[in-house]
């Protein structure tokens, strides 16, 4: 664990990717291939099931140091980490440093046994660890038990470190690492992935492909940009962007395994597709989309989440959420890796497939009788038609192009996403919380308001202001401020910090964290999508809602109102 928390604090503290990948090699020349195995499951996203709720140890942690929870909590404002909150509050222990065990000896014997425990058995393990080790270690055991564990290194990186050790091709490493953090690695695991390439692939049965991945267009990019930038448009096979779960669908042996991008295994979320997919060739995996699809058109991206978050899934609700997998891209073929072959290539003997047992297929944008478009300005203004469709845009992928491997350029041209402009409110701050980690100490999080509906004049708005100033409820059917939104990206650093000086100049009440702030600034917030929603309070809620700038120009009572919201549903 040492050498594993050495590793962390290293790469934690640099932000250069070639000192993270020194330290990287360092750590893989050095560490045991079983504690190995755990460390690039953790730095690669793998998280076990959370093994002890985080109020039980911030319980603990506030016993043994003997202050209360209001104590805890200022300290948790400053320094932003709950884990590194509750290393640092824990007295130091004459016997610290004596737990001197590997990291997968923490796992297996320490840690993952925790599950197991009672809350109080928790309790006297936990005590009795924690004393025994240092703030470094207990930081980041704390970090690992709470699910909470993240640092500064993407997984792509990691398949560099691992390639570079082991002297195999990046794209070798990439595809044996895929399902990798689906359970708890072992020695032998660490060693399929650094194997020499002559010993051969030896992929687990119903193993997924590493992603191919888009490059992202500016919502902006015109036709006569795109024929300077790529070519001519018949070079091109264009998509639909569709907004469902991206998947790969694996058909061999007798089985069906579907794997989110993420690298999940979401079989079983997905009755009807693997009933489907076992009537196709053994040998076959397909990339595509899961969509939930009502009368000829996709639904919205949150009925798939009800699929993915329900335990039982009942028949009332199967029929409720109907679910198709959508292809577009063969990648292995008769048990054939088709991966290097042309995306014509592909894409010929994926219609074939779809023809002979029915699959369906994601339409060549501009192939659809009455809609031929053989240009770009066509192509263009077939996109602007994306929403009324239901879908986000068009994807463009050259006929020439292999089937890579992440977000990498690829010969041929490689494939690209030119999504619609998003969706853009003018909102106002009613509360904000501090970020974490180096924003710690900074007001980032923020909620977002809109009029409930547009006020008369400046006067009224301004009446409204002061009522809030005054912490007097807000009278029913009256002019009132609703909260919709939350949003924490979108500002450089100095736009945050000038954001940071407004609130704490006009904070009203704390809530904890949270302050209740009086509204002074009004911000430009995009969002990807909207819908209906009974859980807030305004009756909507926006997909991935970000700041695009704030609107200094803006006076309070031009702020957007909610019927201009609600104007947006898909439904209206």
């Amino acid at each position: 664990m040492k050498r594993f928390a050495a590793l962390y604090a290293e790469l934690d503290a640099s932000t250069a990717t070639l000192d993270k990948l020194a330290a990287l090699g360092r750590y893989l020349a050095e560490a045991p291939p079983e504690d190995a195995a755990w460390a690039v499951y953790f730095l690669s996203g793998g998280k076990p099931r959370r093994l002890v709720p985080t109020a039980l140890l911030r319980e603990q942690a506030c016993r043994v140091a003997g202050i209360d929870d209001a104590l805890f909590d200022a300290c948790y404002q400053t320094v932003g980490d709950l884990a590194e909150t509750l290393s640092l509050v824990w007295p130091q222990d004459a016997a610290a440093g004596d737990l001197d065990l590997g990291l997968a000896a923490w796992m297996h014997e320490r840690l993952l046994p925790l599950r197991a425990l009672s809350p109080a058995e928790q309790v006297v393990r936990i005590a009795e660890d924690w004393a025994r080790v240092g703030t470094a270690e207990r930081f980041l055991l704390t970090k690992l038990i709470s699910g909470g564990f993240r640092v500064g290194v993407s997984r792509l990186l990691v398949q560099r470190a691992l390639a570079q050790h082991a002297g195999v091709d990046a794209t070798r490493v990439a595809q044996r690492m895929m399902g990798y953090t689906q359970r708890a690695p072992g020695a032998a695991d660490y060693a399929r992935l650094v194997a020499p390439a002559d010993t051969g692939s030896a992929a687990e049965p119903g193993q997924p492909y590493p992603f191919c991945l888009a490059h992202a267009l500016p919502p902006e990019t015109d036709a006569a940009a795109l024929a300077a930038q790529l070519g001519p448009a018949a070079d091109w096979l264009l998509e639909w962007k569709f907004d469902g779960i991206r998947a790969q669908v694996v058909r061999d042996g007798g089985q069906v395994w579907i794997w989110s991008r993420g690298e999940e295994l979401i079989t079983e979320r997905f009755p009807e597709v693997q009933a489907q997919a076992l009537g196709w060739p053994s040998g076959t995996v397909l990339d595509g989309e899961l969509l939930v699809w009502r009368d000829g058109r996709p639904g919205a991206f949150q009925d798939l989440q009800t699929r993915i978050h329900r335990q039982q899934l009942s028949a009332k609700l199967l029929a409720q959420t109907p679910v198709c997998f959508v292809a577009y891209d063969l990648l292995a073929w008769q048990g054939q890796d088709w991966r290097q072959r042309p995306l014509r290539e592909r894409r010929a003997q994926l219609e074939a497939l779809a023809g002979s047992v029915g699959v369906a297929l994601s339409p060549q944008v501009g192939a659809e009788p009455g809609a031929e478009a053989t240009d770009w300005p066509a192509f263009a203004a077939l996109r602007q038609t994306a929403r009324e469709r239901g879908v986000e845009g068009l994807m463009l992928k050259h006929r020439e192009s292999p089937y890579g491997s992440g977000r990498h350029k690829m010969a041929g041209g490689g494939w690209w996403k030119w999504k619609l402009d998003p969706y853009t409110v003018d909102a106002i701050l009613i509360y904000a919380q501090a970020g974490h980690g180096r924003r710690a100490s900074v007001y980032t999080d923020y909620t977002f308001a809109v009029w409930n509906r547009p006020p008369t004049d400046e006067a009224e708005a301004e009446a409204v202001i002061e009522a809030i100033a005054a912490r007097e409820p807000a009278r029913p059917g009256a002019l009132q401020l609703v909260p919709f939104a939350k949003a924490y990206s979108g500002l450089t650093d100095a736009e945050f910090k000038q954001v940071d000086a407004v609130i704490r100049r006009h904070t009203l009440e704390r809530f904890g964290p949270v302050r209740s702030v009086r509204p002074t600034m009004v911000f430009e917030l995009g969002f990807e999508g909207i819908q209906r929603s009974a859980r807030h309070k305004s009756g909507i809620a926006v997909r991935f809602p970000r700041m695009l700038r704030i609107r200094d120009d803006k006076p309070l009572w031009q702020a957007d109102a909610l019927p201009q919201l609600t104007s947006l549903l898909s439904d209206n």
